[in-house]
C-alpha cells in the first residue's frame, strides 16, 4: 500500500495491520511513486522466494 506524505514523498506500508499495534508496518519511504512501486514488487518477490 503506497501513500503520499505531506512532504511529497511516498511511503510503502505493509498490506496487513499489526494485530498488536493496529497499524501498518512502514516498508520504506521513497522520492517518487515509481521507485515505491518498484520496491513493492521486490518485496512481494522476496516474500515468496
Amino acid at each position: 500500500m503506497i501513500t503520499k506524505l505531506k512532504s511529497g514523498e511516498y511511503r510503502l506500508y505493509s498490506r496487513k495491520k499489526n494485530p498488536k499495534t493496529g497499524k501498518r508496518r512502514n516498508l520504506g519511504t521513497f522520492a517518487s511513486r515509481a521507485t515505491a512501486e518498484k520496491h513493492e514488487r521486490a518485496v512481494q518477490y522476496f516474500k515468496r522466494h
